[in-house]
């Protein structure tokens, strides 16, 4: 999921920020003189306060996927940022403070945060929380909105099923008023017939009408096949197709949906955006998450020619955009069978490293034998030098 829908779903709820993706700096120049100092641990260089949580999540989650340990401080920034009831703000400037009633917590920060610790393992008193924060604040509908309590939309119903799914519960398990997440999602699905066949809607509109969304929809297809953001692309290696047949279910759904997504980038090899005032352009975030979408759906041989722009295109975009794009690309080279490393001629584990604190090093990654094997050889290498000198004392006093 794009971090600009959730930029626009809080806009939305607190007239706070536009719709589009708050303004970006380049985070490979550092914080300027006037910004306030980031806290330790933090991924990238930018304000956090609208995103602090999420990219920390997609970072951590993205190392972890390419084996490589994130720094201890990263992971305790992260699990630092947790309420006491379970939540998870998109960032909180004060730690320490108990979280009250004036700090917005939000679905999509905690259900990123949940599927970065479960991943890393060792945080299960903190995702246990988290998760039954999250079925709390469930919906009627089976689905959940931006803040508790709003609308169910797409992307955040996506997100938390990722969550779930992170845990090891059954999304279909889930239920508020007989709805599961399924429920809502199938909800916001479109027909096969006129505008957007195929697509997700983000939201019905005030008219109670779906419009396509390729940003919802590429959330919805990993969501529905019951994924995390951070999938492998196993598909059925068939091409997708949308068909009507009576209610859909989630895996019709995703095929729909993948449906149009392929036809999406089937021209140009990515999706666009527009935002009023200005020309369109090309839209990376969505179209890493289409590659997603459609090698999880389908199989890597689908995902092809949008992976193939993004190779040659999305350098400067992630460069800009710090550590949750370079983790986007990471998860889209991944799922399309794609070398992080070497994406387009850039190792995108590297450029992610360097967004924030240097990850461990591996402790004794090669060894066949583990660490608990090398402490054993230094151990007897220890007693022998220990022997050795003995005797050379011995010897000196003979």
């Amino acid at each position: 999921m794009n971090f600009r829908r959730s930029a626009a779903a809080l806009a939305a709820a607190v007239a706070v920020i536009g719709s589009a993706a708050p303004a970006v700096a380049d985070t490979s120049a550092g914080p300027s003189p006037s910004s306030p100092a980031l806290p330790a641990g933090l991924y990238g260089t930018t304000d956090p306060q609208y995103d602090g949580v999420w990219r920390q999540s997609l970072a951590l989650l993205a190392q972890h996927t390419m084996e490589v340990r994130p720094a201890a401080k990263a992971v305790d920034w992260l699990t630092g940022q947790q309420c006491a009831d379970g939540s998870f703000a998109a960032f909180r400037a004060e730690p320490g403070k108990v979280c009250d009633a004036k700090l917005m917590v939000d679905t999509n920060s905690t259900a990123a945060a949940v599927q970065a610790l479960a991943a890393l393992g060792g945080h299960d008193t903190a995702t246990g929380k988290a998760v039954s924060w999250l079925k709390a604040v469930q919906n009627k509908d089976g689905g959940w909105g931006y803040t508790p309590g709003g609308p169910s939309d797409t992307n955040s119903t996506s997100v938390v099923i990722g969550a779930l799914a992170a845990v090891g519960q059954k999304p279909e398990s889930v239920v508020k008023d007989g709805k599961s997440p399924y429920d809502a999602l199938l909800a916001f699905a479109l027909p096969c017939s006129g505008d957007g066949a195929g697509a997700f809607a983000y939201q019905p509109d005030k008219k109670g009408k779906l419009a396509a969304n390729a940003d919802a929809t590429a959330a919805a297809v990993v969501a529905a096949l019951g994924q995390g953001m951070a999938p492998e692309g196993k598909g059925k290696g068939a091409e997708a197709r949308c068909e009507d047949s009576g209610k859909p279910s989630p895996d019709r759904a995703a095929a729909n949906g993948a449906s149009y997504l392929a036809q999406a980038v089937a021209k140009d090899g990515h999706l666009t955006s527009s935002l009023p005032g200005s020309t369109d352009q090309p839209d990376f975030g969505n179209t890493a998450d289409t590659v997603v979408a459609l090698a999880v759906q389908s199989g890597p041989a689908q995902a092809q020619k949008p992976l193939k722009w993004l190779e040659k295109n999305s350098e400067a975009w992630a460069k800009q955009s710090g550590p949750a794009a370079y983790a986007q690309l990471v998860f889209a080279a991944r799922a399309a069978g794609a070398d992080p490393r070497d994406f387009g001629g850039v190792d995108l584990v590297e450029r992610l490293n360097a967004t924030g604190p240097a990850p461990q090093a591996a402790a004794e990654k090669d060894s066949p034998f583990g660490v608990w094997w090398t402490v054993g050889v230094f151990l007897v290498a220890g007693v022998g030098i220990g022997f050795l000198l003995s005797g050379r004392k011995k010897q000196g006093q003979s």
